[in-house]
């Protein structure tokens, strides 16, 4: 290469330095400054083990639990009048965010914005990696946060990344691509952020699962066939008599919580295979597994009462044994040891504002 060819290069991409440094200055300077002016109006888009106890390690990954929360969300309608009211409808909402388990991150607006506005440039996905994130508006009517809805105005915005889920703490490439996704929603609203530091939101994640991790007591117990294997309709009508109801998949039937939205208490799993069987008459299974996840019920609801009298009634009409992982029985004694554990488990979520069964509580507990 020739010398002038070499300085010619070496100019370029001194050039393309300065530009890039150029629009990376501009670019943090936006972030934080406020919005100049309110986006124009868009058309909205629609869119038998016992497991984790108190005390025993923690396990690099924990498993997978599904939870959500229902709650009335609002519309606009008109009264006799003519002036505009709402009404409670039953649609299905995302859980409010939470500073204990969530990094909050607060969007300044210059101007109130319309649910349309906000529904309009909303990031296609709520996850980063392996954890939810969300986005709430405060209602200038009612000073409520909630998700973005259409006939609303909102003069507050924040996002909320949550800390730590069942897949473990929140890490730096998950912040990193919850930030480029707020980021960009925020541009497109022209809202300002103020991002808290990487390296305090993952200090407070690992934190919240080093607390998380050893009180994920998830309890499951196998009831196994004395003498003949069972069919499974007859599996299906004795669990059915207890209160049981068909689950979303194959081989699993639920016991329903009195509180519409609410997870299951408990949690009755067999062979998937023979659940999908034609004739449910002629598949047969010699055991099954009685599961409770403790995070996700109230302890007033008494679910390990529930989990051990129904164990116990079970074994009783299909003639089976109540056993551990081992094939050992599970006796009286050691039902009472589980108990004292749980309570003190109650206690600890209890202390740190996380009781069992509360939205927080099932969003930290859950994958």
């Amino acid at each position: 290469m020739s010398l002038t060819a070499a300085l010619v290069a070496l100019a370029v991409a001194v050039l393309a330095a300065l530009a890039a440094h150029g629009w990376w200055t501009t670019r943090r300077a936006r972030r934080r400054a406020p919005a100049l002016r309110a986006p124009r109006a868009e058309v909205a888009r629609t869119e038998p083990s016992l497991d984790g106890l108190p005390g025993e390690p923690a396990a690099e990954s924990r498993g997978d639990t599904l939870a959500s929360d229902d709650g009335p969300l609002t519309e606009p309608m008109l009264d006799d009048a003519g002036a505009p009211r709402r009404i409670a409808a039953t649609l299905r909402r995302a859980p409010a965010l939470d500073a204990l388990i969530d990094a909050l991150v607060p969007l300044a607006l210059e101007a109130p914005l319309t649910g349309e506005q906000l529904l309009a440039h909303l990031p296609a996905t709520r996850r980063a990696g392996a954890k939810p994130f969300a986005i709430e508006g405060l209602d200038a009517e009612t000073g409520a946060w909630e998700p973005p809805q259409p006939g609303r105005r909102y003069r507050e915005l924040q996002a909320g990344v949550q800390l730590a889920n069942r897949s473990g703490p929140l890490n730096e490439i998950e912040y990193s691509e919850f930030v480029q996704r707020v980021q960009g929603f925020a541009d497109a609203v022209g809202a300002a952020t103020d991002f808290p530091d990487m390296l305090d939101v993952v200090a407070r994640a690992r934190e919240l699962d080093t607390f998380a991790s050893p009180r994920d007591a998830q309890l499951a117990l196998t009831l196994r066939s004395d003498a003949v294997a069972w069919s499974v309709g007859f599996l299906q009508q004795c669990a059915g008599r207890q209160g049981f109801v068909a689950g979303p998949l194959p081989g699993r039937w639920v016991l329903p919580a009195d509180d519409d939205g609410a997870p299951a208490v408990l949690t009755l799993v067999f062979d998937a295979q023979a659940a999908l069987a034609e004739d449910p008459a002629k598949a047969a299974v010699r055991e099954f597994q009685l599961c409770l996840d403790v995070p996700q019920t109230p302890a007033a609801a008494e679910p390990f009462g529930a989990w051990h009298r129904l164990a116990r009634k079970l074994a009783d009409d299909m003639a089976a044994s109540v056993v551990d992982d081992y094939g050992e029985p599970i006796t009286v004694h050691a039902f009472a040891a589980i108990g004292k554990e749980l309570d003190q488990l109650y206690a600890q979520l209890e202390a740190r504002g996380l009781p069992a069964g509360s939205p927080a509580a099932r969003r930290l507990f859950s994958g």
